[in-house]
């Protein structure tokens, strides 16, 4: 037996969700909740399409700083932004079944509106600066380039896990294995 091992008290969150101010709060409220009632390693079983590029930066800020062990599992799919937020995982998973969609940024303005050349050119930088952004996560976080990071923004496509586990954006590809009697802890969202 090896002693220098943490003794880990494990608890389980399933997130199926859009990221969104009330999805991405309510994550990191349970992850701190259970960390502060004593757990140390948090098992994100994550299926996301996506979302707000501003609050999975911030799950993905978050999560990296918390004083535990995060894994994340892939049991369905990743998508846009939460590819991000889930590299924040030390432990990264993914079903065989699973996928990751990667695209370029974009963004969708609620009302009919007028743009000068000064507000375009900030709508570019900011998109540009989100890019830039999560392609910094990516290089940081897997073996995938920044040439590589790039094209995946270009292609707008979708990767599978044997895709992931080569570029090593998952650790290993395998079903989920919950023990019997874990805390499981479901976040549901009223749409």
């Amino acid at each position: 037996m090896d002693l220098n091992l943490p003794n880990y008290k494990i608890a389980y969150i399933s997130f199926s969700a859009e990221i969104n101010p009330t999805t991405t709060e309510q994550l990191i409220a349970t992850a701190t909740q259970l960390i502060g009632g004593g757990h140390n390693h948090l098992y994100i079983l994550f299926s996301t399409p996506g979302g707000a590029v501003m609050n999975g930066m911030n799950v993905y800020n978050v999560f990296r700083g918390l004083p535990a062990k995060i894994t994340f599992h892939n049991v369905g799919n990743v998508d846009s932004i939460g590819n991000a937020v889930f590299l924040a995982g030390d432990d990264r998973f993914a079903c065989p079944h699973s996928t990751f969609m990667f695209h370029g940024i974009s963004f969708n303005h609620p009302n009919a509106f007028n743009v000068d050349r000064k507000y375009a050119k900030q709508m570019l930088d900011g998109i540009l600066a989100d890019q830039k952004r999560i392609a910094s996560i990516l290089v940081e976080r897997t073996n995938i380039n920044a040439t590589q990071a790039a094209n995946l923004f270009k292609e707008a496509g979708t990767k599978d896990a044997a895709y992931a586990s080569s570029m090593r954006i998952v650790t290993d590809v395998r079903d989920v294995n919950i023990p019997t009697g874990s805390p499981i802890f479901s976040l549901v969202f009223q749409r």
